[in-house]
Parts: structure tokens; C-alpha cells; sequence
């Protein structure tokens, strides 16, 4: 008896209908009540002017929602011990899955984090050396140069079968740091008369270090300590006495009641100044520390961090310095060359680890270069690696401009690993300008139309042809193509580099034209940062504009940072016969209550804090009567609140006008932050956003050469222009601007082209062509003038 098929496809299980992921209402920061749906398992690409809301769409809803819900996973312990989320400003956020962040954030850390320990390279190698080095020293704390070698003994007191009995025990660590730099690789020599004046006493104002004022906690601490006199000169010290100003170790004091710790200068400099990246430090911390601290290899482990002991084991000739110090593809090699079966897996993890690498394009890098020197896209590319060789699957990456610091040639091995982690079932979102990226994308999001205010809206959803036709500032700016000037700038002047030799470059010889704009290119880890960072900024009147972060708190804003504030706050005071200092919400105008930060912050502990808006101010920052006073019909909260574009406006003429605001405000404008509010904190601003903040602010400065190290980093399409035209009002006003740059509407504008190359690391580090872009395009010898050459069409 025939049996009856059943041709019909079987129902879809309903745990297979969770292809999206849906964001309904989302209203964090410039969000405008935005809706979308995203397809899970695809490569999601959302464009958008600088300021249109994408990062507010993609980190600060999105992301910060799923990390939110993972943490709350863990026990009510754990989570005080991580960063607490609040949930974001959203109705509805459904599919989420867990979300891997990839930002472009620099790496913190300080001299010890290197390449190889913030990525786990070094301690697959220490366990490597402890298993195979002849000969053998220890564990593999022996091969760390962040473990000390200790040891000691003594009595300790054990219950045994209900008795207390006495035992004698001793313990000893073997660890691999240097016991003379402490593991640093550096030696520091301070130069006392940097730190006082030996004619004055301590009362008198004799220390000249930043922050160490007598009318504060440490004149408290030097007044009562009692190992000196705070009236007596401090060239008539004894020897014991400037011996405790300078060397006492930590001691416990007790001054007025209260339990204090007295530590001399030099150990406390040490402890708050030297223990971390000096490019980290505030300037006016670190014009200091570069005064008065000089650092020098450390003779005892040259610079290798490690103890003699450690560097004693080897492996085929190679001690542990050695492999850290090889550039990362060579070091792979060997690795490759390494046939131990008793250490098979690690040989194969750490091979992988160093192909990922290289893979990325991060092969040139060494393992013991220190992580806070790594620029932005560095960065981002070495926290990548982890990732790489992941097994995890429905996972959403997030990856903010994975770029940046790409040459052309580069770009297209980034695009071939975002595809890869698609491809391997994982949902991946990218914030993203250039045009290569957009158009791999299975899923656009534009938002727009405009930022800040004006933006906000999702203007455009779908695939790459869609863009094109659409009427989106990004649609219309998709297909620009900067084209060669048909005449260049000549120069008279040039600025000499003889024998540069700072990291890879070799010992390169350079003239660089001044009066002109000059393009300095080449792939990345070429040496275009080690000539111009190495051997151009730091002349006179060189000014040097970078990406590194803004110090400053949730207080600071563009108003405060470039200055702003300050003409704006006189002429509230002229126009209203009262102080300027009513006119800051960081002096005497602020609200008592919330003290001039507009919120009140509760802290709950494990929990997210909330911030509240102050119910006295409304959230304006100021104090009510400071807000009867008006300038041009405008109270001072009204004007934080404009955007730049509309405060130009504002102090540019009628009963407002102000010119020393005006000047400011057309920098701002100029450099292409129309849309930023002059009071929002600096903390939110973008890196891109940062970089041209410093040079709206620089550009006021003294300076004959500018500097700019990447400019074009998180900038639309619509918006580099805007910046070849700030470039060439800089240069046709007398300047000379130098430009570390990989965008090709930048070389193409350019004067002359200075191309380093042709690989990155060894590979690189000499000049490969010099003169103009038409030039480099005809002759096409090297990867940048290839691209280049793509790029303009010829």
C-alpha cells in the first residue's frame, strides 16, 4: 500500500523567526524618536555626517543596551566592579544578541602594557620559554617583567589537632623584571633644581612642581610632618632633613587628629607622574616632567625590561627579548619554525595569535612596543585580533570606523575580515564614511539630514544602489572623486631633515617645502609619523595637531576649551553692569543646588547611577537671578545652547556683537563644527571631533607650520571639501601645512607628496618618490600612487 508524502515544507520553528533586530523610539542624545530594523547575521553599514546621530544610534542604544543586560547576568558582587550602564533612552529594543565593542579609543596603560601583554602574545612566549629555554630558569613568571624576584621566611602559627603550633616557613619567587628600572626598560634622572628653589622656604613658595601648593593638602602635610622647618631655606637644610624632603619613604603622620601619609618629592613624582604614558598627561604636567626628568636606557637590562637571568634562556639562539623585540611577521616565522611536539597546541595558538597579526596588517608591529604609543586605528586593529579566531558565533561586532589609519592598499584586507566575521554567522555594525566599506554593506543606514539638532532622522534604509539614487547628503557625495590641481604652489623655502633614524626609517634625507601644501603618505607603519613626529614637531613655531584625547571633565565644553567663553562672559557683563564671574557655571553664577552641573548625580552602588536633571536650574547650570540678565535678548544658558553656526550669527552683528567671540566662533565653522553646542562637554565628542576642535583652537596660535596627523578621520564625504578649503586658506595666508594623510582627496590636493614606503616596518622607512601628485599618478613606481592613480580616473 502506497504511503502519502506530504509535500508541503514543515512550518518554520518559531525560534528561527528572530532575524531582526528592532530599535523603536530611540532618543539618545540627537536621536529623534528613530525606528529601525537591522538584519541579523549581515554586514550593517551606517553613514551620516560627523554629528548626524550614528554613534548615538550603533554605542549609545544598541550596544550600551546589550553590555546592560550582560551585566546584570552577574551576581550583584561582580557588577560593583564593572563600569555601570544606564538603560538607554529607547521604547522598545528586541533580537538583541551580545555585542563585542571595537572602538577606536587609544590604549591606556602604562609603561608596562605593551603590544604582546594586551594581547596575551607574551604570555603564550613566557610559557613557551619556561617549556623549551636552555637553560631552564623557573616558571613562567620568571620570563614576566612585571614580576619581582622575592623572597623571605619566617614563623607562622598553625591549628593542629586542636593545637596552636609554631612552624618556620620560607617562600621565594623567581620573576623576570629588571630589579634596576623596575621593569620599565628606562632610567629616570631628576633634575632637583627643577623641583624648588633652594634661595626660598617651603612657606615662601619653593616647590615648583605642578600642584604642590603649601595652601593645600601638602602644605598641611609639610607644616606638620616635623622632619623640617617650612620657614627655613631649604639651601640651609641638613643633610637629613633634604634627605626626608626628597627620599623618606611612605610614613604614616598624624596632623591636627587626622591620619596622613608623608612620602618625599622624588618617590611621589615617581608614584604620580612616572608611572604613566607621559603623552597621557595633562601639558602642563608633562611641559614638567619633560623639564626636569630625563630618561635613559637602563644599562643593567638595556632597555629589554627583563633580568639577566631571563634574557640567559634561549631558544635556537633567540632569548625572550629578542622574539619580543622582532617585527611581528618575522617572529611568526619563526614560530612556524619551531617543531616541538610536546608543545604543539601553544606553538599552534601562538602562530595563530601573530598570523592575525599580520593578517590585519599589523605585522610590522613588535611585541615589546609600548600599547599608549599605538595611534587610534592601532588601536582598534590590535583589539580586533581576539576576535579573529573566535569560534562564537551570533555575536554583534561593533566597530567604530575601522579605518582610520588605513592606506587604500590596507583597506581592502580590513573589508575581507568584516566579511569573514559575517560570513561566520555574526551580525556586524560599522560606523563608516569611506565609500570602499559602504559599499560591501548587505544593509545601509543613513541619518541626517544634517547633525546635531538638525540630524537625528534615519533619511535612508536599504542597499547601496538605493544610496546612489537617493537624494541623501551621502547618496549625493558617494561617487565624489577629488581630481589633480592643474597647477601647484612652488616653494622657495625648504625645512631640512638629515639622518631621521627614530624607529624604522633609515637614515632618511629629506627637504620638505614650506609655503605649500605637502602630503606626507605611504601604508601603515610606512614611518610617515616617525619622520615628521621624530624630526619635524618640536622646532619653533611648528605647531602640531594630533587625535590624542581632550583632558577635561563632563564641565569642560568648546566654549571653555578654545576660550570662547571668556569674551562671551564680559560682554554679558559690560551689557549688564555686573562681574563676568556670574557668567560661568563653574564659579560664582552657579546653581547651588546641583553646583553649576545642571544634574544631581546619585550613586546606587552595583546599579547604574542616575543623573537627574536639577529641579532649581532646569538643567541650565546657572542660578535664576544670573538668567535675568540678557545679551541681545539671549541669557547665557540660551546662548550654550546655540550651535556654533547659529552663535556666529548671534555675536557677529546688532546689539550681541561681539569680535573677539566672532573670531573664535569662524574658526569652528571654518574647521567644519557648525553643528556643536557650545556647551556640550567635551567627553562626547568624537576623535575626529577632537582633532579639529584643537585646530580651530591652534589655529589663533603663532605657529608658521601646521602639522595635522590625519585630519580627514571621521569625516563625511560632504565635509572633506570644507577641510581642502580650510587647508588652502591656511597655506594662501603664509603658512606651510603638513598633512600625515591616507584619503586620496587629500593627496590629490596637495602641492607635493612626500611617499614613504614601500612596505611597513623593515620593509619600509625610506622616501620612495618626492614631487607632485600629477607626477606620482604618471609614474605610478608605488601602492600610493597606484590607488591614487585609481582614484582620479588616469
Amino acid at each position: 500500500m502506497a504511503t502519502k508524502r506530504n509535500t508541503q515544507s514543515p512550518a518554520p520553528h518559531a525560534a528561527d523567526s528572530h532575524d531582526l533586530i528592532r530599535v523603536h523610539g530611540a532618543r539618545e542624545n540627537n536621536l529623534k524618536d528613530v525606528s529601525v530594523e537591522l538584519p541579523k547575521r549581515r554586514l550593517t553599514v551606517f553613514t551620516g555626517v560627523s554629528g548626524s546621530g550614528k554613534s548615538s544610534l550603533v554605542f549609545s542604544t544598541i550596544a550600551a543596551e546589550s553590555q546592560r543586560m550582560i551585566n546584570e547576568t552577574y551576581s550583584t558582587f561582580v557588577q560593583g566592579f564593572m563600569p555601570t550602564l544606564a538603560r538607554p533612552e529607547v521604547d522598545v529594543l528586541e533580537g538583541l544578541t551580545t555585542a563585542i565593542i571595537v572602538g577606536q579609543e587609544r590604549m591606556g596603560g602604562d609603561a608596562r602594557s605593551t603590544v604582546g601583554t594586551a594581547t596575551d602574545a607574551n604570555a603564550m612566549l613566557r610559557i613557551l620559554f619556561s617549556r623549551l629555554g636552555k637553560p631552564h630558569i623557573g616558571s613562567p613568571k620568571a620570563f614576566s617583567f612585571n614580576v619581582a624576584s622575592i623572597s623571605g621566611a619566617g614563623a607562622v602559627t598553625v591549628e593542629r589537632a586542636g593545637r596552636t603550633v609554631k612552624e618556620r616557613r620560607s617562600f621565594s619567587i623567581t620573576g623576570g623584571m629588571c630589579p634596576r628600572c623596575e621593569g620599565r626598560g628606562s632610567v629616570t634622572d631628576i633634575d632637583l633644581t627643577a623641583l624648588y628653589d633652594a634661595g626660598q622656604s617651603l612657606n615662601e613658595g619653593a616647590l615648583t612642581i605642578p600642584g604642590y601648593s603649601m595652601d593645600g593638602w601638602y602644605g598641611r602635610i609639610f607644616r606638620g610632618c616635623g622632619y623640617f622647618d617650612p620657614d627655613k631655606r631649604i639651601s640651609k637644610f641638613t643633610k637629613r632633613e633634604l634627605h626626608d624632603l626628597l627620599y623618606k619613604e611612605p610614613a604614616k603622620i598624624q596632623i591636627d587628629g587626622i591620619n596622613l601619609t608623608y612620602t618625599g618629592l622624588i618617590p611621589q613624582i615617581q608614584k604620580s607622574f612616572l608611572s604613566k604614558d607621559i603623552d597621557s598627561l595633562q601639558p602642563h604636567i608633562r611641559a614638567f616632567v619633560e623639564r626636569a626628568v630625563t630618561f635613559t636606557l637602563c644599562p643593567e637590562c638595556g632597555g629589554t625590561r627583563l633580568s639577566e637571568a631571563a634574557r640567559s634562556s634561549k631558544i635556537k639562539k633567540i632569548d625572550i627579548a629578542d622574539a619580543c623585540a622582532m617585527q611581528i611577521s618575522d617572529l611568526a616565522g619563526w614560530v612556524r619554525g619551531l617543531d616541538e611536539p610536546s608543545v604543539a597546541p601553544l606553538l599552534a595558538s601562538l602562530g595563530e595569535t601573530l598570523d592575525s597579526f599580520v593578517e590585519i596588517g599589523l605585522g610590522y608591529l613588535s611585541l615589546d612596543r609600548q600599547s599608549g604609543t599605538l595611534s587610534g586605528g592601532e588601536a582598534q586593529r590590535t583589539k580586533m585580533i581576539r576576535h579573529l579566531g573566535s569560534s562564537l558565533t551570533d555575536v554583534t561586532y561593533v566597530f567604530d570606523e575601522p579605518t582610520i589609519g588605513l592606506h587604500p592598499h590596507d583597506i581592502q584586507r580590513m573589508n575581507d575580515l568584516l566579511l569573514r566575521l559575517r560570513d561566520k554567522g555574526n551580525t556586524v555594525l560599522v560606523v563608516e564614511h569611506k565609500p570602499e566599506v559602504i559599499a560591501i554593506a548587505d544593509h545601509i543606514v543613513d541619518l541626517g539630514p544634517r547633525a546635531g539638532t538638525e540630524g537625528g532622522e534615519v533619511v535612508f534604509e536599504g542597499a547601496i544602489e538605493g544610496l546612489r539614487a537617493s537624494d541623501t547628503v551621502t547618496g549625493r557625495h558617494l561617487d565624489d572623486r577629488a581630481s589633480l590641481k592643474p597647477s601647484v604652489r612652488t616653494s622657495s623655502e625648504v625645512l631640512k631633515v638629515r639622518g631621521a633614524d627614530a624607529n624604522n626609517l633609515r637614515d632618511v634625507d629629506v627637504d620638505i617645502p614650506l609655503g605649500v601644501l605637502v602630503a606626507i603618505t605611504g601604508v601603515a607603519g610606512s614611518g610617515k609619523s616617525s619622520l615628521i613626529h621624530g624630526s619635524v614637531v618640536g622646532q619653533d613655531g611648528v605647531v602640531s595637531v594630533d587625535q590624542a584625547a581632550i583632558r577635561g571633565s563632563r564641565r569642560s565644553n568648546p566654549a571653555t576649551y578654545t576660550g570662547l567663553l571668556d569674551p562671551i562672559r564680559k560682554a554679558f557683563a559690560k551689557a549688564n553692569g555686573v562681574k563676568p564671574a556670574l557668567f560661568s557655571a563653574n564659579s560664582e553664577g552657579a546653581c547651588p543646588n546641583c553646583n553649576g552641573a545642571g544634574v544631581i548625580f546619585t550613586d546606587l552602588g552595583m546599579m547604574a547611577g542616575v543623573a537627574s536633571t536639577c529641579e532649581e536650574c532646569e538643567g541650565k547650570r546657572f542660578e535664576a537671578s544670573v538668567l535675568d540678565h540678557h545679551l541681545g535678548g539671549r541669557d547665557i544658558s540660551e546662548v550654550l545652547a546655540m550651535p556654533v553656526t547659529e552663535a556666529e550669527e548671534f555675536f557677529g552683528d546688532g546689539e550681541a556683537r561681539t569680535p573677539a567671540a566672532h573670531k573664535v566662533l569662524q574658526r569652528l565653522a571654518d574647521v567644519g563644527l557648525g553643528y556643536l553646542s557650545l556647551g556640550q562637554p567635551l567627553t562626547t565628542l568624537s576623535g575626529g571631533e577632537r582633532q579639529r576642535l584643537k585646530l580651530a583652537t591652534q589655529m589663533a596660535g603663532k605657529g608658521d607650520v601646521y602639522v595635522l596627523d590625519e585630519p580627514t578621520t571621521g569625516l563625511h564625504l560632504a565635509d572633506v571639501e570644507q577641510l581642502l578649503g580650510l587647508l588652502d586658506r591656511l597655506v594662501d595666508s603664509g603658512k606651510s601645512v603638513i598633512v600625515i594623510e591616507h584619503h586620496q582627496a587629500v593627496m590629490a590636493h596637495a602641492d607635493w607628496i612626500i611617499d614613504l614606503g614601500p612596505g611597513a616596518g623593515h620593509d619600509g622607512g625610506r622616501i620612495v618618490f618626492e614631487g607632485a601628485p600629477a607626477d606620482l599618478v604618471a609614474d605610478r613606481s608605488t601602492l600610493t600612487g597606484e590607488h591614487l592613480a585609481a582614484y582620479v580616473g588616469a
